[in-house]
């Protein structure tokens, strides 16, 4: 059972004083040590992330609390990282796929976990599946080609395919062991089941055969396999059945095999009506009901055996912008390739005989290991449907519902407090609405002349893309820079793409070789009481997506100062014409300086370090896997800078080897929100820096996409962000993992009863709903 707070757990300090955050910090200079505990305070101090005098807030807390509380136990000391000698050979960086599947180990431990409400198990052990999905869709292409081809040189070999196929058959071997053995169970205990054919009742049966009748058997068509009828086309991850059968055909022909596909039209989980559910809620799988009827579609032959299958193809879709005289048309038509693109992945019953595994794996031209044989639906994946059917309360998370953004009084004008100071919401703790509020304001107000907004996700049903529309209709000029193509939401953006310029939107692509993936809005308004033009803008880690905004972690800022406006100003004006980018002077751009300058400030805390003068680095963000920049941060903290490194995802940075990063620590947080927030904090001697961006340290990001990162100037809002995105992280003990020099992923120290940062932000910023 979870137990209470430590006696010695005290309040950070946060701005105005509001709901200070909760945590018990257990903090030494060298780690994290569970012997002593002391405040955040105390170790943002000793940790080189407070400059200056404390806050107001910070010295009342001191002077109102004994001074024990806020002092190290004598057994820890905060000392200086000392320089480390150079060994011979930089350490080899770490596998970027190992990596990924490491980081959806750290996810399935969440559906492993009883203490999480059981259809929120079963969500994660979804999400596993759908983030396996997509890695094999985006990743493995080269792989597989690898391993077919016998490569052992080169970044793609048949080894490294056959170490990653292990890993992923491990995987998925826990992900239906957990499924199968704990997951069914325990929703048997609350009276929810799927029930097989074999265990319906006579009543049962008849209502899925008419059902099957009714609904799902007009829909399908069994090709049987000979010289007129090959092998059919099968989609993408579609969930189809091969089927071996006895006797001959209607001319006679003793055709053995056919193909039966089973429409994406066709709901996957179909629950029983109640009258005849005894008092359960039961659920059929479309799977299970073509299975039982199998027979009826091959009459006058006997079906011998069967199984579903399931291959999984590359899907990244590729167009050379350089060749194509219209973008989104060319990718409207790629979108229709991608469903049948290289076969990566076959997934089988694990009943499935050798003779027709072998005849899929031959008709795809897949290697062995590619072939997963698995203990359930093949389409794991879609048992996220039962999630929405049973909507017990009991059985999720207590409702999250984000406080409005503590800065801003609500019914105000957003814009009227944006020209007083700037402002920083927190998602999803305070609430991404005060956004959309902003952008309704500003479509309803006469004095709005122009709307300038990127998109990247939005999503197919967006509040957004209405408003932009409607300022249109309101005679003001908008602008969107839309990416048509972010990965797997092409179509929507596609689609919104059609309906704003049939709206007299001007809708750019951004740049040809590039994705557009910062995010910012840019409102034009003429002041009343000056008659000057004003600008107002909006800077996020995140999307423009109302779903994610309420399940990630994001830091939004509101701001009305010149410099940074009239930079996003020149950005925009790039995007759409593609002039010469003029030097900006408080943004940093990629593909153009991000890289360089996150460079030149590893650089600058190395030199201090080398000194012998204060230096310290803490990054938080998705992914870490640009070789350039993992190299300086090794060089870095080689020469004493101490790192602290927040990264949910892939990282390739080898932490705490002997001689190279023994000053590295990486931490991966993996909790109920999906982190997301992107934070660089760089402190040397008597200078320090702080940037937001929407770019991971990803080559990609740095290189091939339009990204921004901004600094945070205002003190007060700084020291927010070094509370609530890095301290907080840096001493959460419930929900996050720490990189081994082995190159493994440890444990949370107390995944049950510890302190995470997600839910002392929780408890900060209200209550579950």
């Amino acid at each position: 059972m979870p137990q209470s707070l430590p006696e010695e757990a005290v309040t950070a300090s946060l701005p105005n004083n509001q709901n200070s955050l909760v945590l018990s910090v257990p903090f030494s200079a060298s780690g994290l040590d569970p012997s002593a505990e002391i405040p955040v305070i105390s170790a943002l101090q000793q940790d080189g992330l407070l400059q200056g005098p404390l806050s107001a807030t910070a010295v009342e807390m001191q002077e109102s609390a004994p001074r024990e509380a806020f002092l190290p136990k004598p057994s820890v000391q905060a000392v200086a990282a000392e320089p480390v000698a150079a060994p011979r050979a930089l350490p080899q960086f770490l596998d970027r796929d190992q990596s990924i599947l490491a980081f959806n180990e750290r996810v399935l431990n969440w559906a492993e976990r009883e203490d999480v409400p059981l259809l929120e198990r079963l969500r994660y052990l979804c999400i596993v599946s759908s983030n396996l999905d997509e890695w094999f869709e985006v990743r493995c292409a080269a792989h597989v080609s690898a391993a077919k081809a016998g490569d052992e040189t080169g970044p793609y070999t048949r080894t490294s395919f056959e170490r990653l196929m292990a890993r992923a058959h491990e995987l998925v071997a826990r992900q239906y062991q957990l499924y199968n053995q704990s997951i069914i169970p325990a929703f048997a205990g609350h009276s929810i089941r799927l029930v097989s054919h074999g265990e319906r009742s006579a009543v049962q049966r008849k209502w899925v055969r008419d059902y099957f009748l009714r609904e799902v058997q007009p829909l399908l068509v069994p090709v049987g396999l000979d010289p007129s009828h090959p092998f059919p086309q099968v989609a993408n991850k579609a969930l189809n059945f091969i089927v071996r059968l006895n006797g001959v055909d209607a001319f006679g022909r003793s055709n053995e095999v056919a193909i039966v596909k089973v429409p994406r039209a066709l709901p996957r989980l179909i629950r029983l009506p109640e009258k005849i559910s005894g008092r359960q809620r039961l659920f059929v799988s479309i799977s299970s009901v073509v299975r039982a009827h199998l027979a009826e579609l091959f009459p006058g032959r006997e079906v011998a055996e069967f199984s579903q299958f399931r291959v999984t193809r590359h899907s990244d879709l590729a167009v050379d912008e350089e060749d194509v005289s219209d973008l989104r048309m060319a990718l409207r038509q790629g979108l229709h390739h991608r469903h049948y693109g290289q076969a990566v992945r076959l997934e089988v019953s694990s009943s499935c005989s050798p003779m027709l595994s072998s005849l899929l794996l031959e008709q795809y031209g897949l290697p062995e290991q590619a072939l997963f044989r698995v203990k359930g639906p093949v389409n794991l994946v879609r048992q996220m449907q039962l999630v929405d059917l049973v909507d017990d309360p009991a059985l999720l998370f207590p409702k999250w519902k984000p406080a409005w953004p503590k800065q801003l009084y609500p019914g105000r004008s957003i814009m009227a407090q944006m020209r007083k100071n700037d402002i920083l919401i927190h998602q999803p703790f305070e609430s991404f609405d005060s956004v959309l509020e902003l952008l309704r304001e500003a479509v309803n107000d006469p004095e709005v002349l122009a709307i300038k907004q990127t998109i990247y996700r939005t999503g197919s049903d967006s509040e957004i893309m209405r408003l932009l529309a409607e300022a249109v209709s309101r005679g003001k000029e908008v602008l969107a820079v839309l990416e048509l193509k972010a990965r797997f939401d092409e179509e929507a953006n596609i689609n919104w793409a059609e309906q704003l310029e049939s709206l007299g939107v001007q809708v750019v692509y951004g740049v040809v070789g590039l994705k557009t993936h910062a995010k910012m809005l840019l409102i034009t308004r003429r002041e009343k009481r000056t008659g000057h033009l004003k600008r107002y803008a909006h800077l996020s880690t995140g999307n423009y997506n109302l779903r994610s905004a309420r399940l990630y972690t994001d830091i939004s800022q509101l701001t009305c100062d010149a410099q940074i406006t009239a930079d996003m100003d020149a950005v925009f004006r790039h995007l759409s014409s593609h002039n010469k980018m003029p030097e900006l002077q408080r943004l940093v751009m990629a593909p153009f300086h991000l890289q360089s300058r996150m460079l030149q400030l590893i650089a600058k805390v190395a030199e201090a370090a080398a000194r012998g003068e204060h230096a310290r680095i803490v990054l938080k963000m998705n992914a870490l896997t640009d070789e350039l920049l993992i190299t300086a941060l090794m060089e870095a903290g080689r020469k004493g800078v101490r790192i602290d490194l927040i990264v949910r995802g892939a990282c390739m940075l080898p932490a705490q080897r002997p001689g190279w990063t023994d000053n590295i620590r990486v931490r991966s947080i993996i909790g109920r929100f999906l982190e997301h927030s992107r934070v660089f904090y760089f402190s040397w001697g008597e200078h320090e820096e702080l940037f937001l961006s929407s770019a991971d340290w990803m080559n990609r990001n740095m290189l091939r996409r339009v990204e921004l990162a901004w600094p945070v100037q205002d003190k007060a809002l700084r020291q927010r962000v070094i509370d609530e995105c890095l301290v907080a992280y840096l001493h959460d003990d419930r929900d996050a993992w720490t990189l081994t020099a082995a190159g493994t992923y440890q444990k949370p120290a107390r995944p049950t009863e510890g302190q995470g940062a997600q839910m002392a932000l929780m408890e900060r910023y209200g209550a579950a709903a």
